[in-house]
């Protein structure tokens, strides 16, 4: 039975057929067909977008739809005759995109025919899976600790102040260890191409979570996700940075409804980013 869900769409005028996101879909679900990349099976896509990252003109987003359901089952006939590689990339896919279930189905489907399971991916820690998604802890040191070089006072050149990787909500593992007793910034699109000063006074010595509340097709699933890292880390504070704009408004909300539905409750911290660049708050 369809329903509405996420899965892949393929814009037929930007792509050019070089193929590029066919290896990145293990899954099985892209083909080069007549010089461009098609969608082969609504039951092959799993929406999580691996292939989107590897499209150099931009011609493939995540959509919702009416689709027939992700059958992991009949995905891992085609991830198992590619070998152990395919495996252990497709389970750590799964695992960095907090897909437990889908997860725990593969893993049965290995068990059943008599498969070794590659050992465990997305905790964060092993260096497998997507790149794009791959949790990782950048150590740093907060700005304020460490002085500049003299090449970085001389051109005023102002260092990252990063602290993991990757960002975006929609790459998020929601296991990722560097959530522990953090100081997370929720921060809009936007804000950081505003706001001039957005490393040394918004970001420093705090974990960054990017979304877009209007272009984004994903605000349940982001709530979702967010309640997920709310219920499963002790959270220190939690700062959100909007834009001033009406429509950025959604950043906010959707914060404080994944705080409600975790269950928890945080003193959430709103600063709003005019778009000539000022702090109003």
């Amino acid at each position: 039975m369809k329903a509405t869900r996420k899965i892949i769409h393929i814009d037929d005028k930007k792509c050019n057929g070089c193929g590029a996101c066919i290896p990145n879909c293990p899954e099985g679900a892209l083909q080069l067909i007549d010089g461009k990349a098609r969608l082969i099976s609504d039951l092959f896509c799993d929406g999580l977008g691996a292939c989107i990252g590897e499209c150099p003109l931009g011609a493939i987003s995540v959509i919702e739809r009416e689709a027939e359901p992700y059958d992991e089952r009949r995905v891992m006939v085609n991830i198992v005759k590619q070998g152990e590689n395919t495996i252990k990339a497709h389970l750590a896919h799964l695992k960095s995109h907090g897909e437990n279930k889908l997860y725990d189905i593969a893993v049965a489907y290995l068990q059943d025919q008599g498969i070794a399971v590659p050992g465990e991916c997305g905790d964060g820690k092993m260096a497998c899976g997507c790149p794009s998604s791959l949790a990782k802890f950048l150590d740093r040191k907060p700005a304020a600790a460490k002085a500049p070089s003299a090449a970085q006072t001389s051109a005023g050149e102002q260092p990252s102040t990063l602290r993991q990787w990757p960002v975006q909500l929609h790459l998020l593992n929601p296991n990722a260890t560097y959530f522990d007793d953090a100081d997370l910034l929720i921060a809009a699109d936007c804000v950081a191409y505003a706001y001039g000063d957005f490393h040394r006074k918004a970001l420093d010595g705090k974990i960054l979570v990017i979304f877009c509340p209007k272009l984004d097709q994903s605000t349940d699933a982001y709530i979702e996700k967010l309640a997920e890292i709310f219920r499963r880390h002790t959270i220190k504070s939690v700062t959100v940075l909007r834009m001033e704009v009406p429509c950025c408004g959604g950043t906010t909300m959707i914060v404080e409804k994944a705080c409600e539905v975790a269950g928890v409750r945080h003193d959430i911290k709103v600063q709003v980013v005019s778009t000539d660049g000022e702090v109003k708050g």
